[in-house]
């Protein structure tokens, strides 16, 4: 945590003269951020930061000679410096969040200046105090096939391009009934986007139901949704309403709707409407923990990851003791040890774990089942 006494000294680095000082206006009305340098490029960005020593950058994506990606898988390894992305409507955003950036926030539409630079002094102030854990690269993906009536023989979906190997399939969970009637949701905000790919990633295609609130602003949890279904064995998509929770599916909560498990006999669906924030967030982790709270019936697990703040905390104290098997995100590998900790000093995770490691908790816990 940020002392509230000290100043987070910020970067902001743009090759655009008005967004830069759009930004820095922005960041110094807040009285607990300086904005220290501003830079046009990532080689002036990089002759400036061993002088002023910024506690956070913000980081457009897109600039003329050498991007944003390439400089942060320069920068990390040697500068672990907490990164803020400021990015429009990109895939590319993810790929940074790859090479080790904290968090984004989308670059503001005309006339919303004021909602973004209060998005992106929310994010510089969890930023301040986030583990920076630099990534060689992003993942290959190994060919997965396509499913359903789009599927043509012998298709299969393209690799994302990068340097680190695909992990190989694990073994399936099989014919086991007992898992038919388990599910599990996952919640994460800052930092979460790759955390939560660590763990996905080492799951089997055939995993029980999967439900994922990931904090993330519009037009970007679809992308986030398809990254995860090419990275990962099971299917992952961007949840709608009424979609039905079963065996091999994931699915990720879409932006500015909360979603929530409804419940129909022993049948299981999703409810994703448009409604009051919770915890202050839409989508709250913490709405979706208390209705599978409520409403589910079945066996259940609730994993909580890195954020700031204390959203899913409560709700997955309610899912303990409704029963279910509770995992949190230890602080070493948490890139904000926010939320998993509270749920943890408040009685609500049973076990800690990496985000390497929770995969593995998850399953010999399901293998127990």
């Amino acid at each position: 945590m940020w002392p509230s006494n000290k100043k987070i000294r910020v970067m902001v680095v743009d090759d655009s003269v008005l967004a830069r000082t759009m930004i820095s206006n922005g960041l110094n009305a807040s009285p607990r951020i300086e904005v220290v340098a501003t830079s046009f490029n990532a080689q002036d960005a990089r002759s400036k930061i061993d002088q002023v020593k910024p506690d956070v950058m913000t980081l457009d994506v897109e600039m003329p000679g050498m991007n944003g990606i390439d400089f942060l898988k320069q920068l990390l390894p040697v500068v672990p410096l907490p990164v803020i992305l400021v990015s429009s409507l990109d895939l590319r955003v993810f790929d940074a969040l790859s090479a080790g950036a904290v968090d984004f926030v989308r670059k503001p539409e005309p006339g919303k200046n004021d909602a973004f630079i209060q998005a992106l002094t929310g994010k510089v102030i969890a930023a301040a105090g986030a583990h920076v854990r630099p990534r060689p690269g992003a993942p290959t993906l190994a060919p997965k096939p396509v499913s359903g009536a789009a599927a043509a023989p012998g298709a299969v979906r393209l690799p994302i391009t990068g340097t680190k190997p695909a992990l190989p399939a694990p073994p399936l969970l099989g014919n086991r009934p007992a898992l038919d009637s388990v599910i599990i949701g996952l919640g994460a905000s800052t930092g979460g986007t790759e955390a939560t790919l660590e763990v996905m990633k080492r799951l089997p295609a055939d995993i029980p139901g999967m439900l994922i609130v990931q904090h993330m602003p519009p037009g970007f949890t679809q992308m986030y949704a398809d990254r995860l279904n090419r990275l990962c064995h099971m299917e992952v998509r961007e949840a709608k309403n009424g979609d039905e929770i079963h065996r091999g599916l994931a699915l990720l909560a879409p932006a500015d709707f909360q979603m929530r498990v409804v419940r129909s006999g022993s049948r299981y669906t999703v409810s994703c409407q448009p409604g009051e924030k919770v915890s202050g967030h839409r989508p709250s982790v913490d709405a979706l923990f208390f209705s599978m709270a409520e409403q589910v019936k079945c066996r259940m697990t609730g994993v909580i990851m890195t954020g700031m703040g204390r959203d899913g905390a409560d709700g997955l104290l309610k899912m303990r003791q409704a029963g279910a098997y509770t995992i949190g995100q230890d602080k070493e590998s948490s890139v904000v040890y926010g939320m998993p900790m509270v749920a943890y000093n408040i009685g609500a995770v049973q076990i800690q774990g990496s985000c390497e490691d929770i995969a593995g908790i998850l399953l010999r816990h399901l293998q127990k089942l």
